[in-house]
């Protein structure tokens, strides 16, 4: 997509106005997509957390800096309303904490023999609080220390919870091959 009409998309959405909104989030949803299928459930809930994301964008966008590239500030929007979608679940769920430390594997050792919709498929069946830790973790490349802090949760639930989900796909791995 030509970086030109993206910016004047911005420009128009920077004045609330309804055609460039619309067209900024034609163009990026799927985009987003694909960020925030990973936290979700199912698919109704990552079109609930796409249109919170992007309800985020509109009323923000007078934020953004267009040196940054939009992309980039999309990314962090959509992960952060995912985040919040989760701590929203999280008050309703009782979280186990293990103190207990565990050797963690290399990030790439599951996702190394899986294709990505399968990997997807797989996360949406690991419980909220796993499938967010395992996304954090092994997809999007943060620290237990940030997923602790990002989440309100102890860094022992953090490792306790990415291990937890990696044994669940494993178990499910075995039983699709």
């Amino acid at each position: 997509m030509n970086e030109l009409i993206i910016q004047e998309l911005i420009a128009g959405c920077k004045k609330k106005d309804r055609k460039c909104q619309k067209g900024l989030y034609q163009i990026f949803y799927s985009y987003a997509m694909r960020m925030c299928i990973r936290y979700a459930n199912d698919k109704e809930e990552a079109i609930e957390l796409v249109n919170d994301g992007f309800m985020r964008v509109f009323i923000n966008i007078n934020r953004y800096e267009d040196t940054r590239p939009f992309k980039s500030w999309l990314s962090t929007i959509m992960i952060n309303t995912s985040i919040d979608h989760y701590r929203k679940q999280i008050k309703r769920i009782e979280m186990e904490e293990l103190n207990a430390r565990y050797d963690i594997e290399d990030r790439e050792s599951i996702l190394s023999h899986i294709h990505y919709e399968d990997l997807i498929n797989l996360v949406q069946k690991l419980s909220v609080a796993y499938r967010t830790v395992f996304n954090l973790f092994a997809i999007d490349g943060y620290t237990h220390e940030e997923i602790s802090s990002m989440l309100c949760i102890s860094v022992g639930t953090s490792k306790s919870n990415l291990f937890k989900a990696r044994e669940q796909l494993k178990k499910m791995l075995k039983t699709t091959s």
